[in-house]
């Protein structure tokens, strides 16, 4: 139940967005799944280990290592999206965040002419953003029918596996364990990283 509060709260911090895949998410948190967060020798439903690895290098562009954190890839993040992916989305969302993956791909060939994996981190920061652009563009005038831009889905769930791991709980957010006590209103200074909720 505290994971599924946890799941709220990041939900909220998307700005109240649907996350895709609805209430099947909690099925992830099924206890035959490793719980180090990686994937073991045969990959992921679909996604081989390669692919996981190719997930890692996105979500660590969208959320690097900081001064005070680890970045998305320390938090096996890659593997997060697998796992979503292949229990929680639709078989169309899944053909929809495959063949984005392949036209993100692409995309750094044509621009940087080298795949994602072996591009710099500029490069793969400066199309991540190009991309974005793009999908913020196509969120804003799709309609209810069409489907949610792949970059979306994946953008969302980096910041979902990340800030419900145990280093985004720990090390970019404010978590203390047992406060014994019930605090509504603690002071927080601009620039501070925000409590954590407990698990």
């Amino acid at each position: 139940m505290h994971r599924r509060e946890a799941i709220k709260r990041v939900s909220a911090m998307l700005g109240g967005v649907a996350l895709v895949g609805g209430s099947a998410l909690w099925t992830a948190c099924s206890p035959d799944r490793p719980r180090d967060g990686t994937s073991g020798t045969s990959g992921i439903g679909t996604f081989t280990p390669a692919d996981i690895a190719y997930l890692d290098e996105i979500a660590d562009t969208i959320l690097p290592d900081t001064e005070k954190s680890p970045g998305a890839k320390a938090a096996h993040v890659g593997a997060f999206l697998a796992l979503m992916v292949t229990d929680c989305y639709t078989t169309r969302d899944q053909e929809i965040f495959r063949t984005g993956l392949t036209q993100l791909n692409q995309a750094c060939v044509t621009a940087h002419a080298t795949s994602f994996v072996a591009a710099t981190p500029a490069q793969r920061l400066s199309l991540l953003e190009s991309v974005d652009r793009d999908a913020k563009a196509y969120m804003a005038g799709k309609t209810a029918e069409q489907p949610t831009h792949y970059f979306r889905m994946i953008k969302e769930l980096t910041l979902l596996g990340f800030f419900t791991s145990e280093i985004g709980y720990t090390k970019a957010m404010r978590y203390v364990e047992s406060p014994g006590r019930f605090d509504p209103c603690a002071p927080y200074t601009k620039g501070e990283t925000t409590w954590a909720s407990h698990a």
